[in-house]
């Protein structure tokens, strides 16, 4: 949810902590469709797509994270660009006017990861910087205060941090040693603090240093340790938390037994991942075919996708679902409202679709009614 709640999608060669595994450099072009009243798509005007069209010339992103009405992009020089809707000052680029271009945040060339909630973006660098701006009304931006910031602020003096999520009006991030934290609202227990309490600076999620990845739906968050168990804990009123109930839980809670979780994404509220085997799951609300399982019955508990074992990286838009599959072509599936699905109309499917013929796809993160893949 995401409306892209979440971190923005890891690129190959990297690991869920961030550490690189190969010496191979991706980037890419990035395309976009869907929903642009807010010039969200990047493409110079406020006009609908429903099929890919590219953002500009440039060949050098590495990195997306789609949030409600924005986007936030790492190119591999290390510098941050946002684009999109600005009220709240949620594009980082000291001012509040929309853009429907991509724009420089800062001069820094350092971000390593970004990750965008509703209306403000949390960042850090390679450094171990953690940054965060734009809409902080629950103290999203952990800055121990609820003032709204329209450029970048470090959140303490920590250079620890290394990734980040954020969901709707909260955030959490997991440090170098492995520890998880967050902070923001917390009504229903979504930063699994053992209670429902407001906080506006990082707390730490109980004792743990295993923790390898994390990622947060809208009022939901879902991670992932280094032993490959998957917890989830929030919002359950879909059966998005994937343990069987409809209950809202306010510390983690462990989706089964398995050891084999490799990624996972929280959107509005239905959720997807992927095992170590390349098998896609999926579980939560369904009532336009999210889940991908053909039909729109919701689960509270993890589904199968078909029986492929070629799948590689998932994402949650607010009412649709996307995936890369290790063979580098992107597929689609649920609400297809203002072209969300990039098929050329606004028809919604309850199973996974082919985009184009591609077999260049490496990035891909989805929001409310859009989506942006390079």
């Amino acid at each position: 949810m995401s409306f892209r709640y979440g971190s923005g999608i890891n690129k190959p060669g990297f690991n869920a902590l961030g550490a690189q595994t190969s010496t191979t450099t991706y980037e890419s072009t990035i395309f976009a469709w869907g929903k642009n009243e807010y010039g969200q798509l990047a493409l110079g005007n406020t006009t609908y797509y429903s099929s890919p069209k590219q953002i500009g010339a440039i060949t050098t992103w590495s990195k997306v994270a789609v949030s409600f009405y924005q986007m936030r992009a790492i190119k591999t020089d290390g510098t941050l660009w946002t684009w999109g809707y600005n009220s709240n000052g949620g594009l980082g680029v000291g001012n509040t006017v929309n853009r429907s271009s991509p724009t420089q945040v800062g001069a820094l060339t350092s971000w390593l990861d970004v990750a965008g909630g509703r209306y403000h973006g949390v960042a850090t660098t390679t450094g171990g910087t953690l940054y965060a701006w734009g809409l902080n009304s629950d103290g999203q931006l952990g800055l121990g205060n609820t003032t709204a910031y329209s450029s970048p602020k470090q959140v303490g003096a920590l250079t620890t941090w290394l990734k980040v999520a954020a969901g709707d009006y909260f955030s959490s991030a997991i440090k170098t040693d492995g520890t998880l934290w967050t902070w923001g609202n917390n009504q229903f227990g979504q930063l699994g603090l053992g209670g429902v309490t407001y906080y506006s600076s990082p707390k730490q999620v109980g004792a743990l240093t295993t923790w390898s990845a994390v990622s947060c739906g809208q009022r939901y968050t879902l991670a992932i340790k280094t032993d490959g168990t998957l917890w989830s804990w929030g919002f359950n009123g879909s059966g998005q938390l994937g343990d069987g109930t409809a209950i809202q839980r306010n510390s983690p809670v462990q989706v089964g037994l398995l050891t084999t979780w490799a990624k996972c994404t929280g959107g509005q509220a239905s959720t997807l991942a992927v095992k170590t085997d390349g098998t896609f799951w999926s579980w939560g609300e369904n009532s336009v075919g999210e889940l991908g399982l053909g039909n729109t019955t919701g689960f509270s508990s993890p589904k199968q996708v078909g029986a492929l074992t070629t799948w590689a990286t998932p994402d949650s838009g607010r009412f649709h679902s996307v995936a890369i599959k290790t063979d580098g072509t992107l597929w689609v599936w649920g609400g297809g409202s203002n072209g969300a699905l990039g098929l050329g109309n606004v028809t919604s499917y309850s199973s996974p679709k082919q985009v184009g013929a591609l077999t260049t796809w490496y990035i891909v993160s989805a929001g409310a009614d859009i989506t942006c893949a390079g």
